[in-house]
C-alpha cells in the first residue's frame, strides 16, 4: 500500500502508453485503462518484464457504470491522468456531423468527468493529483476544429473549475496542453484512416513533439513537491508559435 499508484486512461497507445512507461520508471504502480484490452495487456507485460508494477483494466471512460465498477476496485490512487480523448473530422460548423461532436464530447469531456468523480475520494485520501491532458485547442480556435476545440475548451474548464472547488483540500489539479504532437494514431483517426491527409499535418515540420515529450512533461509535473501545483502548462514544438503559425521547411 506504500507504493504510489497512477491510473492512466487511454493507455493503449501514444501519449497514454508513453506516460505509463515514464511513471512506471519513476516508481509508480501504473493502472492501464483503455478499450483495447490486448494493447494494455501487452504494455502491462512489457512493464512487468522490466521490473515495474503494471495492471491492465479494459475500460470505456464514457461508460459511467463501468467506471464506477472500476473505481470500486482501487484501494489507492495517487495520480489520475485523464488522457483518453481524440478528434474526429475537420468539417466546418455549418456542415459538421453532430454524431462526431457528440462522440468527441463524450470521451474528451464526460470521460474526464466520469473518472475524476469516481476516483476523487481515493485521490483525496492519498493527497493526490488530477491531470487533465487538454490541448492548445483548449485555448484557441481554428477553422475546421469546432467540435474538437469545443470539447477541449470544456476539458480546460473542468480543470479550472475543479481547482477552485478543491481549494483547501489536499488535491492538485494540473492541466497539460500540448500543441503539435506526432503520434501513430491521432491524425489518422481524425482523418478516418486517410494516410495522406494525416501525413500532411506534419509535412515540413522538422521536429514535432513526440508522445515521450508529453509523457516527460506529465511526469515532471506530478513529481513536483506536494505544495507545488502546475496549474496550466502549454507545450509546443519550437516550430509551432501558435495553432496558426507553424514553420514548415520546403
Amino acid at each position: 500500500m506504500s507504493t504510489r499508484t497512477a491510473v492512466i486512461t487511454g493507455a493503449s497507445s501514444g501519449i497514454g502508453a508513453a506516460t505509463a512507461r515514464q511513471l512506471a520508471a519513476a516508481g509508480y504502480r501504473v493502472v492501464l485503462t483503455a478499450r483495447r484490452a490486448d494493447r494494455i495487456q501487452a504494455l502491462a507485460d512489457e512493464l512487468t518484464a522490466a521490473g515495474h508494477q503494471a495492471v491492465p483494466h479494459a475500460l470505456d471512460v464514457t461508460d459511467r457504470a463501468a467506471v464506477d465498477a472500476f473505481a470500486a476496485t482501487q484501494d489507492r490512487v495517487d495520480v489520475l491522468v485523464n488522457n483518453a480523448g481524440g478528434a474526429l473530422g475537420t468539417d466546418p460548423v455549418a456542415t459538421a456531423d453532430p454524431a462526431d461532436w457528440r462522440a468527441m464530447y463524450e470521451v474528451n469531456v464526460l470521460g474526464v468527468l466520469n473518472l475524476t468523480q469516481a476516483l476523487l475520494p481515493r485521490l483525496t485520501e492519498a493527497e493526490g493529483t488530477v491531470v487533465v491532458l487538454s490541448s492548445t485547442a483548449a485555448l484557441a480556435t481554428y477553422e475546421g476544429g469546432g467540435g474538437y476545440v469545443a470539447a477541449k475548451h470544456a476539458a480546460h474548464v473542468i480543470a479550472e473549475t475543479l481547482r477552485l472547488e478543491l481549494c483547501g483540500r489536499p488535491v492538485r489539479v494540473i492541466e497539460i496542453a500540448p500543441g503539435m504532437v506526432k503520434t501513430d494514431e491521432f491524425a489518422l483517426t481524425r482523418f478516418r484512416g486517410d494516410q495522406d491527409k494525416a501525413a500532411a499535418v506534419y509535412a515540413g515540420v522538422a521536429e514535432p513533439l513526440t508522445a515521450d515529450d508529453i509523457a516527460d512533461t506529465v511526469t515532471w509535473a506530478v513529481t513536483r513537491p506536494p505544495h507545488v501545483n502546475v496549474d496550466l502548462l502549454v507545450v509546443r514544438p519550437r516550430a509551432q508559435a501558435s495553432n496558426y503559425k507553424v514553420h514548415r521547411e520546403a
